[in-house]
């Protein structure tokens, strides 16, 4: 968790008047509570309204609320047109919260730019991407951060079907074309994937490890060999 969000969690945790220990903190945040004596004391110096003290427990006091988010008219632009570029070209899983990110964050901004979201002409086609590679895509963004093995059934340029176990790594979008780097148990190297090529996509209810000389740093190592060898050559 960033430390920016664990701020923000804190405030959470502190709201409604409740008196909270940095232990009962440092446990639902996962860190230790010097970490979290060192977090109150910052927000302290800021002008949050937190009483207490090592050792005792903490509150805030009531009426205390943060401030609206402000962005610049560029800042607005671009999570816009990002959120859109989403909606368009991502999963649909990925495509629903981008549509939730955007009605979030007109909620919350200032009443003299909640507007500015409506008026930002910025837009994409909404008929690029098919259902079965958003939800391809949304497969293997899952899987990769849960580390899950997927079976893929695939299609080579050939049109030549195909049948891998593979371990996936990350997920790129080239524009119109998301491929899927992984470790492809079959031919027990890296391979990068056309999420428009496969055919079918489930999991296979394994999950791996990390290995030495499987991982994505280790992709992006030879790929950066490859380049350098090839500018030498």
């Amino acid at each position: 968790m960033r430390r920016a969000d664990r701020l923000f969690q804190i405030v959470q945790h502190l709201r409604g008047g409740r008196l909270v220990t940095a232990q009962m903190l440092g446990e639902r945040l996962e860190v230790s509570e010097r970490t979290i004596y060192r977090d109150i004391a910052d927000l302290q110096s800021t002008g949050v309204p937190i009483d207490g003290e090592a050792g005792v427990g903490y509150i805030m006091r009531e009426g205390y609320d943060l401030p609206p988010l402000m962005f610049t008219r560029d800042e607005i632009v671009a999570l816009v047109a990002g959120a859109r570029m989403v909606q368009a070209f991502g999963g649909a899983a990925m495509a629903r919260a981008a549509a939730e990110s955007l009605i979030k964050i007109g909620a919350v901004l200032p009443a003299g730019e909640k507007d500015r979201i409506r008026r930002t002409e910025i837009h994409m086609p909404d008929y690029v991407m098919s259902n079965a590679v958003r939800t391809a895509v949304d497969l293997a963004e899952r899987a990769v951060e849960e580390r899950q093995v997927l079976s893929l059934d695939y299609r080579d340029e050939q049109g030549r079907p195909t049948q891998r176990d593979v371990r996936p790594l990350g997920l790129w979008f080239w524009g119109r074309v998301w491929t899927l780097v992984a470790w492809c148990e079959l031919r027990d190297d890296f391979r990068a994937f056309r999420i428009d090529r496969v055919a079918g996509v489930t999991p296979t209810g394994r999950t791996f490890r990390h290995e030495r000389g499987k991982t994505l740093a280790d992709f992006y190592r030879r790929m950066e060999v490859r380049e350098s060898d090839a500018c030498v050559a």
